[in-house]
């Protein structure tokens, strides 16, 4: 019997580039709610660098500003291996964080290992907004974040409410959170469509 050809052969078909959406924004700006709609409207896996932090406090207790920033670097590994997870094996899935501009250098570098296509959404809001919204919510959050002290830290940059988009290529959204839930919805529908039609209904 001869041996089967190359062409004859069935070899395993390379997973597509999946989406990746990033959501990010400073503090406040909505990111979570915004985020979970997004994973809720298109049921989508999602981690948030908040979740992933409060589980390292409760696992490795918190203390001072400096031990929260340790525990935030090490949340924002983690999500980038969930974006390396995913993208591996052609899985869309989002990802949120106030992610700082050092992190566009970081997920450039992991596309290069693990192809996706990025699609930001950046959550705009006015910065009286923003710094209201952080006071609001201060006594909810876990202790470990330290809102009290970090509320004086952030005020003039939550106040000038500038930041600027991750260079990572791909799609950008920019979205105003102070719109209703449902007005989200539509809008992601349409433009999520638009970025490839990789995120359906079913997803496989």
């Amino acid at each position: 019997m001869s041996e089967p050809s190359e062409s004859q052969i069935d070899h395993p078909r390379r997973p597509a580039a999946p989406l990746v959406v990033v959501v990010t924004q400073l503090p406040a700006s909505g990111k979570t709610s915004v985020a979970l709609e997004i994973a809720a409207h298109h049921r989508l896996p999602l981690l948030c660098k908040d979740q992933v932090k409060e589980i390292l406090f409760e696992t490795l207790g918190w203390s001072d500003r400096a031990w929260s920033r340790r525990l935030g670097r090490t949340a924002t590994a983690i999500l980038l291996e969930f974006v390396r997870s995913h993208a591996r094996v052609g899985l869309p899935c989002i990802v949120e964080s106030n992610f700082p501009p050092e992190s566009a250098d970081e997920l450039r570098a992991l596309q290069q290992q693990v192809a996706f296509r990025p699609f930001q959404v950046v959550c705009r809001a006015r910065g009286d907004v923003l710094y209201a919204r952080f006071l609001e919510r201060s006594g909810r959050r876990h202790p470990g974040h330290g809102d009290d002290a970090l509320a004086e830290e952030l005020r003039p940059t939550l106040l000038r409410a500038a930041y600027e988009p991750l260079a990572i290529g791909g799609e950008l959204w920019a979205l105003d959170s102070t719109l209703a839930a449902p007005q989200w919805g539509q809008y992601m529908g349409h433009l999520l469509a638009g970025a490839g039609r990789a995120i359906s209904t079913p997803l496989f």
